[in-house]
């Protein structure tokens, strides 16, 4: 699971069958698993109606496409994720953006740990096109509950959370994350500053009631709101940190990754599993954009690679 242990996978109950917000990933182990939780709330496979999915990421999206095919269930998705999937389907499952993205960090000792780790993907057929495409202002209604769409770019660009105010919860995906902060810039469309996207849609979410969380990864968290001032203090943080390594000489977006620590053990970016080492320079590439359009650094092309210099 790219160093996860698992996607939450949440039931709602209605008349009509099971409604599932996100699907999982489309491999053996999360099928089986998914089949044995429904089991143990009284529910079988064949129960499943539709599909609510956060975002395109393959431990969300691939799995409710495959189910889809089997079961006949009906897919939804955030409008803002076509331009991912139609790169993704254009390059029979593999698109070159990740890679010219890398080079653009100045991660070009990635590409090749980053192609064998790429090819573990599902099949494209797991990528298919929703049966619906979620947008701004829409609700759903699941049994006696309604749904508000929220969109939420940043993690993904099409990325949406699905507040349910009546019951207090808020079904948040990867955008809110209890223990982790969620990867940035990690998909096939280009995305001019997603790391502003991101941070404007926390403060979205901040301006909503304070709900219950109920994330995609880790433990449910009684108030959105904190982790959410959680989330901004910490990339204030980061941002601070990266304009310090550049300031130090980092050019790149690996150069100053790899003077940063990552995950709560603060480990070294050379450190890294090859799949968390490309999300590493994608992610500070993402900061060190935002920084530009700050007016604190500037940024230059040398070959393909974009440089940094502090103003």
């Amino acid at each position: 699971m790219d160093g996860l242990r698992a996607v939450n996978v949440y039931v709602l109950e209605t008349e009509q069958g099971l409604v599932l917000v996100d699907g999982g990933w489309a491999i053996p182990e999360a099928r089986e698993q998914l089949v044995d939780s429904l089991r143990q709330a009284g529910h079988a496979l064949s129960d499943v109606r539709r599909f609510l999915v956060t975002h395109v990421h393959r431990d969300h999206y691939t799995q409710a496409v495959a189910l889809r095919e089997e079961l006949g269930a009906h897919v939804s998705l955030g409008l803002g994720e076509k331009p991912s999937l139609d790169l993704i389907n254009a390059a029979d499952g593999i698109s070159d953006n990740d890679v010219r993205r890398l080079r653009r960090a100045g991660a070009h000792e990635l590409d090749l740990p980053w192609t064998d780790e790429r090819g573990e993907r599902p099949p494209t057929q797991y990528y298919g096109y929703p049966d619906a495409w979620l947008e701004a202002g829409g609700r759903v209604d699941v049994g006696a509950r309604t749904l508000d769409v929220v969109p939420t770019p940043g993690h993904t660009q099409g990325h949406v959370v699905f507040a349910d105010r009546g019951a207090g919860l808020l079904f948040a995906g990867d955008h809110v994350l209890p223990q982790i902060t969620p990867s940035i810039g990690f998909e096939p469309a280009w995305v001019q500053n997603p790391l502003g996207d991101f941070l404007d849609s926390l403060r979205v979410v901040r301006a909503l009631p304070d709900l219950r969380l109920l994330p995609a990864h880790g433990p449910v968290t009684e108030s959105s709101h904190a982790r959410v001032d959680e989330l901004l203090a910490f990339h204030d943080e980061r941002l601070a940190d990266t304009l310090a390594a550049a300031r130090a000489g980092a050019r790149t977006g690996w150069e100053a990754a790899r003077e940063l620590p990552w995950t709560r053990r603060r480990r070294r970016a050379v450190d890294l599993g090859a799949f968390d080492q490309v999300l590493a320079a994608f992610e500070t590439l993402s900061h060190l954009e935002l920084l530009v359009l700050r007016g604190e650094l500037v940024r230059g092309e040398e070959d393909g690679v974009a440089v940094f210099e502090p103003v």
